[in-house]
């Protein structure tokens, strides 16, 4: 996933006509997959195998997959950072995260991809081609990397997510 987003940022810029906005797509599709991986690996086949352990695995596994998926998508589209490089990218991955976190443990791993999905493709049609203001929190997605309340929306949706799955856990299939 990181060489295809990384190859599709570069052949957006590389488009007559095109300039670092082009990589909008990049910028708002690579985290909502990414993030659709990390929420649907909250699933655990055996709830009671994982009671039994001495640690919780979901904090270590929600922790690296992260930290690994910030890093390596931050790094796939270099270049304006203070547009829609790398800081849009990391900003991006922790809100969607976030979002498919809160998911899982409200409506179940399995369908944690949902929401953000269905968030991220009303955001990137109805989002104005204007930045800041109120659309740096109702369109945090497609704002760039330093706009500040897009920032607060993602962390915080990431902070809430994390609390929502500590202290519920993700939702037991079938519930």
């Amino acid at each position: 996933m990181v060489l295809v987003a990384a190859g599709a940022a570069h052949w957006l810029e590389t488009r007559p006509y095109s300039d670092h906005t082009a990589r909008i797509p990049v910028v708002v599709l690579a985290p909502l997959l990414a993030s659709a991986a990390i929420g649907t690996s909250l699933h655990a086949d055996s709830d009671e195998l994982d009671r039994t352990a001495v640690r919780r695995w979901w904090p270590r596994r929600l922790l690296a997959l992260t930290v690994l998926t910030t890093v390596a998508l931050a790094l796939a589209v270099p270049g304006h950072p203070e547009a829609f490089g790398g800081p849009a990218m990391v900003r991006n991955v922790l809100g969607a995260t976030g979002v498919a976190v809160a998911s899982a443990a409200l409506i179940g791993a399995r369908l944690s991809w949902l929401p953000m999905t269905v968030y991220g493709g009303a955001v990137h049609l109805a989002a104005p081609r204007t930045h800041g203001g109120a659309a740096a929190v109702w369109a945090w997605p497609m704002q760039p990397g330093s706009q500040a309340g897009a920032w607060a929306v993602a962390l915080t949706a990431y902070a809430v997510g994390a609390v929502l799955l500590a202290v519920r856990g993700a939702r037991p299939e079938g519930a």
